[in-house]
């Protein structure tokens, strides 16, 4: 899903079949701070003019300039990277020359606190989604590197109302989600492929029924997988919970949503 938020993973849901009406029915609202995720590091370097990122998958090593530089396998197909100052480094990121997010990583006067904020901008021209996480340090820059270079893990994330609603339908044997950011889909839950609409981060979904509760999902952008993971909603329809995995990056997330 979107994701950079992307950076976040999906909440794709499944239908309770046959019945009057399905638990995952409704706008659910991610609870960012009852949600876990992932402790992998994120390792980026700034040095000498070259931007590296080993746990971006694939990794990345480009020219940083300032100039659109090329890259293969990721939703976008151009990285932007320039250096803002000692402490500040600025990315853009295009599809066909359409922008996809803007970002400022800036790391605190003691070296231990990194920010991230990230301007997400859909695929349909709606509202962008605008996210903040802080990291906290776990290994050094490399020597003569931008401050803000080195190994963090999450610590913090807050995200504008749009990007943390989904809405969710089911119509006969037929399953739908939208978000306020023009994600959709409509699928069945016969772990076929079917297409999705306003993504970047993948072009088809396939779902799966575990039980009345429970499906099982995976994402993937040409015919490659590029998540999975399964969706729950609690006994009192009040809460779903979604395990996934970037396959990717091997970073798995739990994302909690209240029903709304």
């Amino acid at each position: 899903m979107a994701g950079y938020v992307v950076f976040l993973g999906a909440m794709l849901l499944a239908p309770a079949m046959m019945f009057a009406q399905s638990p995952f029915d409704g706008t659910w609202r991610a609870n960012l701070d009852q949600s876990k995720l992932s402790t992998k590091p994120n390792i980026f370097s700034l040095s000498s003019g070259v931007y590296d990122c080993s746990s971006c998958g694939p990794a990345i090593h480009v020219t940083a300039d300032g100039t659109d530089q090329p890259v293969t396998g990721h939703e976008y197909d151009t990285i932007n990277v320039h250096e803002v100052d000692a402490k500040s480094i600025a990315i853009a990121t295009k599809k066909n020359g359409t922008l996809i997010t803007e970002q400022i990583r800036t790391v605190s006067d003691d070296g231990t606190t990194l920010t991230l904020k990230t301007t997400f901008h859909p695929a349909d021209g709606s509202a962008a989604v605008t996210t903040e996480i802080t990291y906290t340090r776990v290994g050094p820059a490399p020597d003569g590197a931008n401050a803000a270079s080195g190994s963090w893990q999450i610590n913090k994330v807050t995200q504008s109302e749009n990007g943390l609603l989904t809405t969710y339908k089911m119509n006969g044997d037929e399953f739908s989600m939208s978000e306020p950011s023009g994600e959709s889909y409509t699928a069945k839950m016969d772990g076929a492929d079917y297409p999705v609409t306003g993504a970047y981060s993948y072009n088809t979904v396939s779902l799966t029924r575990v039980d009345d509760h429970t499906f099982q999902e995976t994402d993937k952008r040409d015919g490659k997988i590029m998540w999975t993971g399964t969706t729950t909603v609690s006994a009192d329809g009040k809460t779903m919970t979604t395990v996934g995995t970037n396959a990717q990056t091997g970073r798995t997330n739990t994302i909690v949503a209240e029903k709304q």
